[in-house]
């Protein structure tokens, strides 16, 4: 091996430290040091590792240390995604099943939803062996009293199947509009509903994760007890995608129907110009007056988190329509509209906003609601998908 030019350093210099020396050179990428001792050399490697000159210096090889790139502004290696076994209540199947399209790490678990004579409910976990130390999902639908028994069943028996994490997705929240007591003996069923999810028992790994979708109010967190981990998540993502996509994407007005919903979403979509009404009470009546923001030429999308009959959304559209906006749309996450409501929307066929809206965008959190609109304008349903996919992931 060619000697490689190094410093020459007496050893009987007393502040001469071989040992640092050596890392130096080496850190310079040297593959051989010289020192004029032979003995210090044989402190430090033994007399294997020498070689002499005919000069009387001794050479030692450093070994190469092989270079690392760096690239600057490198994102960390990404971490591996766990796989899920998602089960799900019938109601949410297919749901469930464009869920597991949006991931390879996610597998279906069927529940055999069965009763008895009498009506109770008779439940099976088909290969319940088969999900000990798996990470397990459950994907719930609370649109109805009706059915929230058989699916507490299962979502109190999964966890003590000895798997290693579970999962609630819940993508309506149906009593979070019944937080508050405004006379002696209301009874916030809120409070109740979530005091039955916080007493979920514990899996292997800890508390059950609950991930809800735009939540009414995000003071509803606090009901929640500390045997779970409430999630929240929101469906406004999907909105703004889709506004991006609009023609008239760059004349986009956001407008909300009362103060609610302005503390609710207004953070979210902060870059918008912003629109507020807000409900007046004359005698036994209630009216939608604009409160802030001008809606003159402007495509107007009115944005809650969930609509029941309409009648607020029908009276926002109104008094924007008055006012000089172009075109009117509307989103909320949930649309619920019991007793068949989604019929009072119009779909306003290029006409104008008088006759009704250009769009109305509602999510698949109540599928029920969801397959009635599908194909009907102006609705238009965006899937959570995509964001339950991810959210099974955190």
């Amino acid at each position: 091996m060619a000697a490689i030019p190094a410093f020459k350093h007496p050893t009987t210099n007393p502040r001469f430290d071989p040992i640092s020396e050596l890392r130096c050179l080496n850190a310079a990428g040297s593959r051989s040091v010289r020192f004029q001792s032979r003995r210090v050399l044989s402190v430090l490697y033994g007399n294997g590792d020498i070689t002499s000159s005919a000069t009387g210096e001794a050479f030692v090889s450093v070994p190469e240390v092989p270079a690392v790139p760096m690239m600057l502004g490198s994102m960390p290696p990404k971490r591996p995604r766990k796989s899920v076994c998602l089960f799900y209540f019938e109601e949410m199947r297919e749901l469930a099943e464009q869920v597991a399209l949006e991931s390879d790490a996610i597998q279906l678990r069927s529940i055999n939803w069965r009763t008895f004579e009498d009506g109770v409910p008779n439940l099976f976990i088909p290969n319940a062996h088969g999900i000990r130390g798996q990470h397990v999902a459950f994907l719930a639908s609370l649109s109805s009293p009706k059915v929230l028994f058989e699916q507490f069943s299962i979502i109190y028996a999964l966890p003590t199947l000895f798997i290693s994490s579970f999962t609630v997705i819940i993508p309506f929240f149906p009593t979070g509009t019944y937080e508050r007591m405004e006379d002696e003996g209301d009874v916030p069923t809120t409070l109740i509903l979530a005091r039955l999810f916080s007493n979920i028992p514990l899996s292997r790994c800890g508390p059950t994760s609950l991930v809800i979708f735009d939540i009414h109010a995000l003071q509803e967190r606090f009901y929640f007890g500390d045997n779970v981990l409430p999630c929240f998540e929101s469906g406004i993502p999907l909105l703004k995608n889709r506004l991006q996509e609009l023609p008239d994407s760059d004349n986009i007005s956001i407008a909300f129907p009362d103060e609610g919903s302005w503390k609710r979403f207004h953070q979210q979509l902060q870059h918008f110009p912003v629109i507020i009404c807000t409900k007046v009470r004359e005698g036994n009546q209630r009216f939608v007056r604009l409160k802030e923001g001008n809606p003159e030429g402007r495509h107007v999308v009115i944005v809650d988190d969930l609509v029941q009959s309409g009648g607020t959304l029908i009276e926002c559209q109104k008094v924007l329509a008055a006012r000089g906006a172009a075109k009117i749309s509307a989103y909320v996450t949930h649309g619920i509209f019991p007793n068949g409501t989604w019929e009072r929307f119009q779909y306003d066929n290029g006409v104008g906003p008088e006759m009704g809206l250009s769009y109305f965008w509602i999510t698949d959190s109540c599928p029920i609601t969801a397959a009635q609109v599908k194909g009907r304008p102006p609705f238009e349903v965006l899937s959570l998908a995509r964001a339950i996919a991810d959210a099974v992931q955190i």
